[in-house]
């Protein structure tokens, strides 16, 4: 079982370059580029980055709101039990 963790987490760390892109994505950009046009690849870039940080802003924005949810009821818990002593 360590074993396997071991080779996850070294698997997981290690940077490969990849070429994960469909081929006529690929083949319009770099028919783009070779023409000295970099619009439509700089637009693509944008499209991923995007496409890649959208989930990680859904999810800091709900903890973000459960945190001060939390911790506004927590205030109020402690307000309603000192003022009952």
């Amino acid at each position: 079982m360590k074993y396997k963790m071991i080779m996850m987490v070294l698997v997981m760390l290690s940077t490969t370059q990849s070429w994960a892109q469909c081929a006529m994505c690929r083949a319009t950009l770099e028919n783009n580029l070779s023409n000295g046009n970099p619009g439509i690849a700089t637009g693509i870039n944008v499209g991923i980055l995007y496409l890649f940080f959208a989930p990680y802003l859904a999810v800091g924005l709900i903890a973000y709101f459960w945190y001060r949810t939390s911790k506004t009821n927590a205030r109020k818990e402690f307000e309603s039990r000192h003022m009952a002593g």
